[in-house]
């Protein structure tokens, strides 16, 4: 498995990683056992980025990827995060308080089973803590041994410039793809400036670059993608139209459209590190596989072409969340 540099720091990592969120929430079934088992083989295929979070299953995906890397943990890169949560009786839903970072800290580095956290992100930003505060909070856990880099998740180039200033970050989760673009226009170009490595999630823009979801009734029930703008009937039956140059590209590689989805990523310039999501083991073995593939200069100009910023039908999120992203 090739290898990447995480910012500053001195983590190495896989160039694609593992997504767990959903193997405790929103996609609508969960198989533990299998979870359990996709982390294992993730770890066989060389793939050591596993990202986590604490507003996962109120602390469950936690649990369950701490249960999943015991007897691994020398192997493994571990992500999560803290700061999307509900503060108690304020109705607020993000948290970057100084002490809370630390108080959160703990309590993964408990649940998780672990004495140190390889990468600790601020979820989302909190619009009423200077970021210059939080990451002064998290940049004292990195002194105390008990984180080794810091993150932002969503983040704005402001705020990330104001927080790199403060302490190196390492890295910007943020949500990338073929059908969610917004990031080449400011954060991208600013995170070569800063020497941040972008961590895209949802790369395969929460299963629609598969193939797989061609109408709203592919998702089951319980799926929170149901809530999601672009998997409406209506958006879903405009986007669909997007995926035919994903399986002629496919077809001509004998490979699988969530295959170029993830190679089209991997093969910009700046070095991002997907973390597709998953909880079967079939799965993480087709992405891992997309490492190795490369993109014509004239497949990926057809893919840009196609998938052109602003092209997608619906909102990202549901227009609540929206107003979140990118403080």
């Amino acid at each position: 498995m090739r290898q990447r540099k995480l910012g500053s720091s001195d983590l190495e990592v896989s160039a694609i990683g593992l997504g767990c969120m959903g193997m405790s929430i929103a996609y609508g079934e969960h198989d533990e056992a299998e979870s359990v088992a996709t982390i294992g083989r993730a770890l066989d295929l060389g793939i050591n980025l596993i990202d986590t979070a604490d507003m996962y299953g109120n602390g469950a995906n936690e649990e369950l990827v701490g249960r999943a890397i015991a007897a691994r943990r020398d192997e493994v890169v571990l992500a999560t995060k803290f700061g999307n949560r509900l503060r108690a009786g304020s109705g607020k839903p993000v948290d970057g308080r100084p002490a809370y970072a630390l108080q959160a800290c703990d309590a993964s580095l408990r649940r998780l089973g672990v004495d140190v956290i390889d990468l600790y992100y601020l979820h989302r930003v909190d619009p009423d803590v200077p970021i210059e505060d939080t990451v002064g909070a998290m940049a004292s856990l990195v002194a105390a041994g008990k984180v080794r880099a810091i993150g932002l998740s969503e983040a704005g180039p402001a705020t990330l410039r104001r927080a790199h200033a403060v302490h190196p970050i390492a890295a910007l989760q943020t949500e990338y793809s073929l059908w969610t673009r917004d990031v080449e226009a400011e954060i991208l170009p600013l995170c070569t400036e800063l020497g941040i490595t972008l961590v895209p999630y949802s790369p395969l823009g929460r299963g629609f670059l598969t193939g797989t979801i061609r109408r709203a009734d592919d998702l089951i029930a319980g799926d929170r993608r149901h809530d999601h703008p672009r998997f409406s009937a209506e958006n879903i039956a405009r986007n669909r139209a997007l995926l035919a140059v994903l399986e002629e590209i496919a077809a001509d590689l004998g490979c699988t459209p969530s295959g170029v989805a993830l190679a089209w990523l991997l093969g910009n310039p700046a070095g991002v590190v997907p973390i597709p999501g998953t909880q079967r083991r079939k799965y993480v073995e087709l992405n891992a596989a997309a490492v190795e593939l490369t993109l014509s200069a004239a497949q990926r100009a057809r893919l840009e072409e196609v998938f052109r910023p602003g092209v997608t039908a619906g909102l990202r999120y549901p227009e609540k969340q929206m107003g979140g992203l990118g403080l």
